[in-house]
């Protein structure tokens, strides 16, 4: 039934779209949740819709502001990529009446909600595929890639996979779209479209604020065979949906993780994209790394645009199993996602330390189901909306990372004032409190020591000073950061310090410390 109200609602939606009349939120701050691993509302161990709407106020009370889902479409694939239909929702989700409770529900908080897009590939059950394997007249022939004239041979897909085997043994072909095709253009115009007002009613209160836009390259996989992608699909994309909703937030993933991006702010017209290698520099915990990667991250930033900063996503080992669940590393590591600048995105668990590190279990999915764990919310490891949907399926289920009573849960941390979740929520307190931490700019404070990271964030009304000891070791540091005589007032953090005969500061911290100053 979903599929065919969204169709029939795709078919007539036209190019015109009213404006929402919604601001954005300054002082955003993503939780990107793998639904199908938060809250299972209906016991079939799956997360879904009406789940994460039982949880919002757990969202609201560590401090987020806005939902960034994984796919949510149709799909032989637990993750929900690699869709078999864009036009039905997976309906272990819930229904359509559930998403739009649930958007609804979002809004009503004054929060906002994100949808990830994969429009490049699909399987061997979609109907494109489907109606023009081997037929050369299909009205979809040229929707695919084919190799050959006999369309008996279509085009593999990123890494060139053929076919891809589930967790659940399941096995299915993939191959990729044809994204120059002008009816594929336009099939994603309406697409997306419908999701920015999916009752066409003009009323708001019922669509997605933006969306996460998977996998972007200019030239796809680096075939030479989808080339020119910013300019001729992606851009005339964000361009149609800004006519619709001029506040809409459009979110880019580098297909290319050894990329910065920054071209997709212009030749795509992006509003923000991935900082995928400051991601991985700041798991190194390298001074030189960090700094060269961040200044190139926010120096290539054209105005008014942000990258989404995070330590930690669905494609990538869990922060705590990368620095072998050391809580002052932790600690690190949320502090320089929340402080440095940026949109900074929480992976659902990120705030309790979830374990996890993908496996090696050959060409599956499975590999990455140690890093999309059922999230912990009691301290047994059992109870109601656990969604464990992995359950008894493989070796992953059987060495999995999540186990009771090992201190990672909600239940055991969000009442102990020293645990990483209150950590979390003090650190996104103290980014509401201080616009410099939401609007400032970016600029690294050099300094002599090895070890320890300095930077301000600088607004017109605002200067702040955020410093990070990124060894096990006490370190000290002498900054040069006081231009015009400022008082230097103590945010966070339990640092000494004290002024030289110079005027500079002398700060000392503890092994992995972090302090937070206001410059006044």
């Amino acid at each position: 039934m979903i599929h065919r109200v969204i169709s029939l609602l795709l078919l007539f939606f036209t190019a015109f779209c009213s404006a929402k009349a919604q601001g954005r939120v300054t002082d955003e701050v993503i939780y990107h949740v793998f639904q199908r691993s938060f809250y299972d509302s209906n016991g079939d161990n799956n997360g879904d819709f009406n789940g994460l709407r039982q949880k919002l106020d757990y969202l609201q009370q560590l401090g987020v502001t806005s939902i960034m889902l994984t796919p949510i479409w149709q799909s032989a694939f637990y993750h929900n990529y690699f869709s078999s239909n864009f036009e039905k929702i997976d309906p272990t989700y819930g229904t359509m009446a559930d998403y739009i409770a649930l958007v609804k529900e979002i809004h009503r908080r004054g929060m906002k909600i994100y949808l990830d897009m994969e429009p490049q590939y699909v399987t061997e059950d979609h109907l494109w595929w489907k109606d023009s394997f081997g037929n050369p007249q299909s009205p979809y022939s040229n929707y695919i890639l084919y190799t050959d004239k006999a369309q008996l041979h279509p085009e593999s897909i990123v890494l060139n996979y053929t076919e891809l085997k589930g967790y659940n043994g399941v096995v299915k072909k993939l191959t990729t779209v044809n994204l120059n095709n002008e009816a594929v253009k336009r099939y994603n115009y309406k697409l997306f479209k419908f999701w920015l007002d999916p009752d066409r009613d003009g009323n708001f209160d019922d669509a997605a604020d933006g969306f996460r836009l998977d996998h972007v390259m200019d030239d796809l996989d680096g075939k030479g065979k989808l080339t020119n992608l910013l300019a001729n699909f992606w851009r005339p994309l964000v361009d149609t949906l800004r006519v619709c909703s001029p506040t809409v937030k459009i979110i880019a993933e580098p297909g290319d993780w050894k990329s910065y991006g920054t071209e997709f702010y212009g030749r795509a017209g992006v509003d923000e994209v991935l900082a995928i290698k400051l991601a991985i520099a700041l798991r190194t915990f390298d001074k030189d790394r960090i700094v060269r990667v961040a200044d190139s991250t926010f120096t290539l930033v054209p105005e008014g645009k942000q990258p989404l900063v995070f330590i930690e996503n669905h494609d990538i080992p869990r922060f705590a199993t990368a620095v072998n669940r050391d809580i002052r590393k932790e600690k690190v590591g949320a502090a320089l996602n929340l402080l440095i600048g940026g949109t900074p995105a929480i992976y659902y668990g990120q705030e309790i330390g979830m374990l996890g590190k993908s496996g090696h279990y050959g060409l599956t999915d499975a590999n990455e189901v140690p890093d999309r764990e059922a999230f912990n919310w009691y301290k047994s490891n059992a109870g109601k909306g656990m969604a464990f949907w992995y359950k008894n399926s493989g070796p992953w289920w059987d060495h999995r990372y999540n186990q009771p009573n090992d201190g990672i849960s909600v239940e055991e941390q969000a009442s102990d004032k020293y645990s990483l979740w209150s950590y979390y929520h003090q650190l996104i307190s103290l980014r509401k409190s201080h616009s410099a931490l939401i609007t400032g700019s970016y600029r690294n404070l050099e300094n002599r020591n090895v070890d320890v990271f300095s930077f301000l964030r600088s607004s017109p009304q605002q200067q702040m000073l955020v410093v990070v000891n990124l060894s096990a070791v006490k370190q000290q540091v002498n900054l040069v950061c006081n231009p015009g005589g400022k008082r230097i007032r103590p945010v966070f953090g339990a640092a000494e310090a004290k002024r030289d005969h110079h005027g500079a500061l002398d700060v000392t911290l503890p092994g992995y410390g972090i302090a937070v100053y206001q410059l006044k």
